[in-house]
């Protein structure tokens, strides 16, 4: 094995040899650490995740280096001091995204250290695993469901599943593995707390741990911005990341910088620039995030309702004014997306949406080269004008930008035995151990360079997300919809406070289910429920 990565920490004086003793890393009764045969039951579907090295480690015992060849890395021992041995399991993180899980090329000096690291854990504990596509975006939570309630099969997969509505739904029937009883996991380490996952992921009336994120918290909801746009309007752009720095950049910084923006350019009478565009329900939920808000918080390992919090309530009722007084208004007739078109004639300055779309909605074009079968940048954008990005400006009750977590969670099928349940977990938390000399490395943040045009986005915005994120907790009710109970119901006619007042009681009802208390079906869901149940039988006979 190539050992090439040794010798450059021999040279930097780190030529120790590391053994990290986890106290109740060896299996219990039924799962133990060494080889043998894992069970028949199996899954059909894996996700995973390519750490990025950026977590901190377990503590370790460092003792002196002895003569001969020395392991470079921390070795994970269980609690009789033996190395676990997996008995060459074949893993797969089974996801939607990661293609034929082979490798991609080394470009850099990170990814060849991680892809030394990974070759020797799987000699080191007698395994191999990769990442793949198995299922669609589309089709993995019914794929997931019939995985486990078919038992399983030979296969050794841990699930990457998406947040929602199906996740809850295989929560409540029991489907996920619990991950507190597999004492090679220890979520006190900092790499789990990236993003609290695994709290998020508790039920709070069993205590079982469903699901885990061993790796960074992707940086979500922000404020982008059209440069061009903004210097006609007088507004340097790069004072945008400076009050960003400074704290000055408020709600009532974006006001005003609103209010500038909007402009009639050719002196028709007729506005030809507006202040925002993009969808309402994504506005609405970032400026709640920014107030340092809640519709729904953990309390007391309780869940409580706090839609009529004075944080979200001041939260939404700006949202709402600012949305009315500066959208850009659609033609007639035109598609509910139009503000992607908007967008990308530079018809707008602001656009609130998540980090990702600048190289998925914004970003560069690549084209096919015939020649070598690789995508290749043209050397034009999605959206024409340079973008910058910024978190979303900061409400009067919050102290800091914020970034709310909503990341892929990783999940261990309930259907397999405590010994296969074990060693997959045994083997994510090795795969997934930061690199020594890259702590502080962030594969994530140095691929988004090539999607973001300008360097800001990545060192102060996309930085800064990572480091100040917490979760939120309506995903996890089982019954709560944040857009057919709230957003898409605001109009004319109905107001915020009356939309609150109408869905209370249901809010109500939904959180006391979550939290295991008996509750009465409130009439309004009642006739709610009858209604619905009226339009599919009528629709069903035309």
């Amino acid at each position: 094995m190539k050992r090439k990565f040794l010798s450059r920490f021999m040279a930097a004086s780190l030529a120790t040899v590391m053994t990290i003793g986890l106290a109740g890393c060896g299996g219990g009764d039924d799962s133990g650490s060494s080889g043998g045969q894992e069970s028949s039951k199996g899954s059909e579907q894996t996700e995973q995740s390519s750490p990025d090295g950026s977590s901190a480690g377990q503590d370790s015992e460092v003792s002196q280096e002895p003569e001969g060849d020395v392991d470079p890395y921390p070795v994970i021992t269980d609690k009789d001091g033996n190395v676990p041995d997996l008995g060459g399991m074949e893993i797969i993180i089974r996801d939607w995204f990661s293609g034929d899980g082979n490798r991609s090329e080394a470009n850099n000096s990170y990814t060849e250290a991680l892809y030394e690291y990974q070759d020797w854990a799987q000699e080191k504990y007698n395994f191999t695993l990769k990442q793949m596509s198995i299922s669609g975006w589309g089709d993995v939570p019914a794929d997931y469901q019939n995985y486990v309630t078919g038992g399983g099969d030979e296969n050794n997969y841990i699930f990457i599943l998406r947040t929602g509505g199906e996740l809850l739904q295989a929560m409540k029937n029991d489907m996920m593995y619990d991950l507190g009883t597999l004492d090679c996991l220890d979520f006190s380490q900092a790499k789990w707390q990236e993003s609290n996952v695994h709290l998020q992921y508790t039920d709070v009336v069993t205590g079982k741990i469903n699901a885990m994120r061993p790796v960074y918290a992707e940086p979500r909801g922000g404020m982008y911005f059209n440069k061009r746009v903004l210097q006609e309007a007088g507004i340097n752009p790069d004072d945008i990341y400076q009050w960003q720095e400074s704290g000055e950049w408020t709600w009532e910084k974006f006001v005003e910088c609103c209010e500038k923006v909007t402009r009639d350019t050719d002196s028709d009478g007729v506005l030809d620039i507006h202040a925002l565009t993009g969808q309402d329900t994504v506005f609405y939920g970032e400026a709640v995030a920014s107030n340092n808000a809640d519709y729904v918080a953990l309390e007391n390992g309780k869940y409580v309702n706090k839609l009529e919090s004075n944080e979200t309530m001041q939260a939404m009722n700006w949202a709402v004014d600012v949305w009315k007084k500066h959208n850009t208004p659609y033609p007639e007739g035109a598609e509910w997306n139009y503000f992607s078109t908007i967008w990308q004639e530079g018809k707008a300055a602001f656009f609130a949406g998540q980090a990702y779309a600048a190289g998925q909605d914004f970003g560069p074009n690549y084209v096919k080269n015939e020649e070598t079968g690789q995508n290749e940048w043209d050397g034009t954008y999605k959206v024409p004008d340079e973008l910058g990005f910024v978190c979303f400006p900061k409400g009067p009750a919050a102290s800091d930008y914020t970034n709310i977590y909503d990341d892929n969670v990783y999940v261990i099928p309930a259907c397999y035995d405590a010994d296969k349940a074990w060693k997959l977990a045994f083997a994510l938390n090795v795969w997934t151990e930061p690199l020594p000399g890259y702590e502080d490395y962030s594969a994530f943040r140095e691929d988004q360079r090539n999607n973001f045009r300008d360097s800001e986005s990545v060192d102060l915005t996309l930085a800064r997300m990572m480091e100040n994120g917490r979760l939120t907790y309506h995903g996890m009710v089982n019954g709560l919809d944040i857009g057919g109970d709230l957003y898409w119901k605001l109009n004319e006619n109905n107001s915020l406070a009356q939309q609150v007042e109408a869905i209370r009681d249901k809010w109500n009802y939904y959180i006391a289910l979550a939290n295991g208390e008996d509750a009465e079906k409130p009439q309004s869901l009642i006739d709610e429920e009858k209604a619905a149940e009226e339009a599919a039988a009528a629709e069903g006979t035309e």
